[in-house]
């Protein structure tokens, strides 16, 4: 008996995603196998270590624990979508080559993600902070420092970035 498969359409990045999934089918999954977009990374696949992190409606989430048909409708930004339209590097992730916040890169996707929206949120923070910020996710490699340099540079860069736009309009 085979299980019965489900359209489900899914706004990941800047795009529109058709699938057919099985009810059961984790996003993680549905976003590696289904979508090809293997960026999202999954490690434990208990929801703790935070390298399958997407951005559902702006909000960090363990893709692995969403199923692929509970994020119909949600916009679904992956680590591929954090690049600019012009394919320019995004504030965290120019951040994380400049800081040298990877070292092995398993983590990596879900410390961009998060760290993105953590951004969002927050757009100044403190050391502290920063640190909260990425409570969530694990890296067995770096030890944070460079990540937490990583999260305070990505703020620079972004008010930076901002900065410039606002001279040139």
């Amino acid at each position: 008996m085979s299980e019965e498969l489900h359209d489900v359409r899914l706004r990941v990045n800047a795009g529109i995603q058709q699938i057919r999934v099985p009810a059961r089918r984790l996003l993680s999954d549905a976003l590696r196998h289904d979508c090809g977009l293997t960026g999202t990374h999954v490690g434990c696949e208990h929801g703790v270590c935070g390298a399958c992190t997407v951005l559902v409606d702006g909000v960090p989430m363990r893709s692995c624990l969403i199923f692929a048909v509970a994020a119909e409708g949600a916009q679904i930004t992956t680590v591929e979508g954090l690049t600019e339209p012009d394919d320019t590097l995004s504030p965290v992730q120019q951040a994380f080559r400049e800081c040298h916040g990877l070292q092995c890169g398993f983590c990596t996707p879900g410390f961009l993600t998060t760290i993105a929206a953590g951004l969002e949120e927050n757009p100044e923070p403190t050391e502290e902070e920063a640190r909260e910020m990425i409570a969530g996710n694990l890296c067995r490699c770096t030890g944070y420092h460079n990540i937490v340099k990583s999260v305070l540079r990505a703020a620079e860069i972004t008010r930076e970035r901002e900065s410039a736009a606002g001279e040139e309009a």
